[in-house]
């Protein structure tokens, strides 16, 4: 494919609104734009979404490339593959991002299988840099990388030869940009025409569930590890908590042994976060983990292991028994509450 230096990024909706990874994309691919001297493309599908052009542009897309059609009123994967592969050959660019969410990662390989490109799923950063292979050097392509091998090294994948490049990045590993109500981008209306083998699917009834638990936007998480020892001891993690006026968190392991259920989950395949203040108990800090909520600003680490590796991202350590620990804790927080 001939194509534009353009980054593109698929923006996701829901419920009429737009979902906070493709938000945290069109921050990225702005960055990644300015590196190529190029602009940042939105593509947004959907029906009666027209308004969520401008919110789109004020995060930074410079074009939003709009099919506004009956027929995607929900997502379904063919009418929605079939919309974006006709828009992406028309206009060539060079990079195509996606959420890692359950839509990006249904659409973003069919795309790839139709336009006969590369992929590269969740990705956790992304980068413009040059690559040389035998002899030959590919200037300023896409550095896709992510955790390979269950989290025990980063790897860099590129795809120096076929357009666009494309990569699904996982929700909340990358920071959400400021809005400029002001700027005013560029709205590409396009028709498509779908046909009866597009629409196949037909969605009969939608339910959306409010999730209970909001790690992203808390300001403290407490969370628990597997070293918690049981679903009883994690009642202090939620006593903690309470006082604090936070969210629980926890690690995969803790997750997987059932003292708490995956809506918890920080880390690699959980929910990275970045609060103010975040409390690890009985952590052990495997780099799994730690991948998701290294970017705390302040990371307090209870441990009876003094070389547990969670210390070495930690601002403050505690060694102790979580049992002793977090009952002085609770003790001393709930009486500052009590003389405010």
């Amino acid at each position: 494919m001939n194509n534009s230096k353009d980054v593109w990024v698929f923006i996701e909706q829901q419920e009429n609104k737009i979902q906070d990874v493709s938000l945290e994309l069109i921050s990225k691919a702005r960055e990644l734009a300015q590196n190529l001297k190029s602009r940042v493309g939105a593509l947004l599908l959907g029906n009666s979404v027209n308004d969520m052009a401008h919110a789109v542009g004020a995060y930074g897309a410079d074009v939003v490339y709009l099919v506004d059609e009956p027929e995607l009123a929900c997502y379904t994967t063919l009418p929605y593959t079939k919309a974006a592969c006709q828009i992406i050959r028309k206009y060539q660019p060079e990079i195509v991002l996606l959420g890692a969410t359950y839509i990006g990662r249904d659409l973003a390989p069919r795309i790839a299988s139709q336009l006969k490109t590369g992929l590269t799923a969740d990705c956790t950063d992304l980068k413009i840099g040059d690559y040389e292979f035998r002899g030959k050097v590919y200037e300023k392509i896409l550095y896709q990388i992510r955790p390979a091998f269950g989290g025990n090294i980063i790897a860099t994948i590129v795809n120096p030869k076929h357009r666009p490049q494309m990569a699904t990045v996982r929700d909340g590993v990358m920071p959400i940009g400021t809005p400029d109500n002001n700027r005013q981008p560029q709205i590409v209306a396009e028709k498509v025409v779908f046909s009866a083998e597009d629409l196949v699917i037909e969605i009969l009834e939608q339910t959306f569930e409010a999730k209970t638990v909001n790690l992203k936007k808390a300001h403290i998480i407490v969370a628990g590890g597997y070293g918690v020892g049981s679903a009883e001891n994690f009642q202090l993690i939620r006593k903690l908590a309470d006082v604090l006026g936070a969210e629980i968190g926890a690690s995969r392991a803790a997750v997987d042994a059932g003292f708490i259920n995956k809506e918890h989950q920080v880390g690699q395949t959980g929910t990275t976060v970045r609060p103010k203040l975040y409390i690890a108990v009985g952590i052990s800090g495997a780099v799994q983990h730690t991948a998701g909520m290294q970017d705390a600003s302040k990371i307090i680490a209870i441990n009876k292991d003094p070389n547990a590796p969670i210390f070495k991202i930690a601002h403050y350590g505690i060694v102790g028994d979580l049992n002793e620990v977090i009952p002085q804790l609770i003790d001393l927080f709930s009486k500052k509450e009590a003389l405010h």
